[in-house]
């Protein structure tokens, strides 16, 4: 298939063609690019980043809203970002899986996306995934990141809303406090609500917040029982109003995000086809004194 026929079966929201394209953007970086120069310009679909520390439910909390979302109708894509497996380099953990109930629906379209060592918590190609999921005609896309703690904050470039999913027993007084989660989300969420110290886990994060600029939502949810995820959903209903409006601050923050990292990509794409001898040639140098390792580091992304 030509890409020009590609892009014309996504804007159709063919299945198949979407899914075609995202592979095309992980592996063929240049034909990707042309493939999204014939998809149109993004920023009609929401994009729900959900962050936070391994193994507070996220992926059970993304599958909560995809019920609560299809029960008014949106079409929902998900992007479920997954650390790389070092035998295959595909995605370590397939969240399809946790969201097998689904995969009858034709309204939902959930893709697994290996980070590829990618930092932040994303893929290198999470931007291109989410262009294309919008030229598909879906509504509303949920980002889940590969779920890495303090440092997994890239999320919020290429979102108009974060959720911060924590949950009680994380230590360290809130263990989060001092890192860039806190200074993210729209949305604070603390899973798993029926394990003692979620009540105190809330008001925590609450006096975090008591006396700044900022007074997000902190919400009690439990995604095995569904008990608060309506409010939840309510809290991303406010957020979504605002960008429905077309009032243009969100739409510009993604659309700025998704151009930084794209950017990202492609620088280190360019670095990672130099050549061995040029790096080779370098190190030589800086053995002899000639250079230092920042000089050929330099030289290197030049």
């Amino acid at each position: 298939m030509q890409l020009r026929e590609l892009a014309a079966s996504i804007r159709r929201g063919d299945r198949v063609a979407l899914a075609k394209g995202i592979t095309l953007a992980e592996n063929e970086p240049v034909s990707a690019a042309k493939l999204l120069a014939g998809v149109g310009t993004p920023g009609r679909a929401f994009v729900v980043g959900i962050t936070g520390p391994p193994g507070t439910g996220k992926s059970s909390l993304v599958d909560r809203l995809i019920e609560a979302y299809r029960r008014t109708g949106l079409k929902v894509g998900v992007i479920a970002v997954d650390p790389t497996s070092p035998i295959t380099g595909g995605a370590l953990l397939g969240d399809r899986i946790r969201m097998a109930g689904h995969t009858g629906d034709r309204g939902v379209f959930i893709r697994s996306m290996a980070s590829r060592g990618w930092s932040g918590g994303l893929s290198r190609a999470t931007s291109q995934a989410i262009r294309l999921m919008d030229a598909a005609g879906y509504d509303l896309i949920l980002l889940e990141t590969v779920g890495i703690g303090q440092s997994d904050i890239e999320v919020v470039g290429v979102s108009h809303a974060v959720l911060v999913v924590l949950m009680p027993g994380l230590g360290d007084d809130i263990q989060v406090s001092k890192a860039g989660l806190m200074e993210i989300g729209d949305v604070y969420v603390v899973n798993k609500s029926d394990l003692e110290g979620a009540d105190l886990m809330v008001i925590s994060l609450l006096s975090l917040f008591r006396g700044s600029e900022r007074s997000p939502p902190v919400l009690k949810v439990s995604a095995l029982s569904g008990e608060g995820v309506d409010k939840l959903h309510d809290a991303i209903e406010r957020i979504r109003a605002t960008f429905a409006t077309g009032e243009p601050g969100l739409r510009l923050k993604s659309i700025r995000g998704m151009i930084v990292e794209t950017a990202r990509g492609a620088a280190m794409e360019r670095l990672a086809t130099v050549s061995e001898n040029r790096a080779g040639a370098l190190a030589r140098q800086v053995l002899a004194g000639k250079m230092t390792v920042e000089a050929a580091a330099s030289k290197l992304a030049g």
